[in-house]
């Protein structure tokens, strides 16, 4: 097997303060359940839908190879954890083509995810799931 690319990162400040990739970028973080949390900065949720959205639309991307301009859009929720203590993220990706019916759309969303590494983290998850959806110009 051969690598790619590798990174790290790291956070000592917890859910609010700067999450850092060594010589690198550099993301104020604030916890969005704090009252008065810094909106300007991210979270965790956000992060994940930036890393999942990007990592599945470069998928679609590659396997329509040019034929149609594709999207992906993901939504995280967090909620109470179900059967335990603590939270729990609850993803869902979208993925579109433009020109695609939704048929088809639903085809590259499952290709999409069959190839994304980050679906290949999250596809035996009860919390994420991918869906095909009707083309937005927005």
């Amino acid at each position: 097997m051969v690598t790619r690319y590798r990174t790290s990162a790291f956070n000592d400040d917890g859910g609010t303060g700067v999450s850092r990739v060594p010589d690198g970028l550099e993301v104020a973080v604030s916890n969005p359940l704090q009252p008065g949390h810094d909106t300007a900065a991210s979270n965790p949720e956000q992060l994940l839908a930036l890393a999942w959205s990007t990592c599945l639309n470069a998928t679609a991307q590659a396997i329509v190879a040019g034929r149609h301009r594709t999207k992906a859009r993901v939504e995280v929720e967090l909620r109470d954890a179900e059967g335990r203590a603590g939270y729990e993220f609850l993803v869902t990706a979208f993925i579109s083509g433009e020109g695609l019916d939704a048929s088809e759309a639903a085809e590259l969303a499952a290709a999409a995810h069959d190839r994304c590494p980050i679906s290949r983290l999250l596809r035996e998850s009860p919390l994420a799931e991918v869906r095909g959806e009707a083309w937005s110009a927005s």
